[in-house]
């Protein structure tokens, strides 16, 4: 019983030794990604036209508001209400596009990125794999503390693998 117990304090510490951790750093790789070059710059080609849409309304708004407050005076009961009607629905209508244009770029963020991600995950999985890797951590995810002499850094394994620079 006594030998079992020394051989496995002796078996424990080799086999504690012999794991394999690493890290890596996702931020540089997305970055270094064209998949995410070409999304940054179609997501600010979209955000641009909704933005220049937003402004052309917004014009359009202050010119009759400021029109209606010079002339709405002068002008017979009903039209008054029917101008001031105009200007309360292009004024929702201007609320409804800026809220439909935020919820649909952050849609086309959120699908652009989860695409370049799941490359990403698929690519360190494989390399963790191929390397015999217990944990891979990604040292932009905020864990507190990485000993990098202690693990490997693979990133430059990720960009290969997934054949960026």
């Amino acid at each position: 019983m006594k030998k079992l117990i020394i051989l496995a304090l002796i078996v424990l510490p080799l086999s504690a030794s012999a794991q394999k951790f690493a890290h890596v750093n996702t931020a540089a790789i997305v970055d270094a990604m064209p998949e995410y070059t070409k999304a940054r710059t179609e997501l600010e080609t979209l955000a641009k036209q909704y933005e220049d849409e937003l402004k052309r309304m917004q014009d359009e708004l202050r010119t009759k508001l400021e029109d209606y407050q010079k002339n709405g005076e002068s002008l017979p009961e009903t039209m008054k209400q029917r101008r001031q009607q105009e200007l309360e629905d292009l004024n929702t209508r201007l609320n409804q596009y800026h809220q439909t244009a935020e919820n649909d770029l952050a849609q086309q963020e959120q699908t652009k990125l989860a695409e370049i991600s799941e490359k990403v995950g698929k690519a360190i999985k494989d390399v963790g794999t191929a390397g015999g890797y217990i944990y891979i951590m990604d040292v932009t995810s905020g864990i507190p503390f990485i000993n990098e002499t202690l693990s490997t850094d693979v990133t430059d394994q990720v960009k290969a693998k997934l054949n960026i620079k």
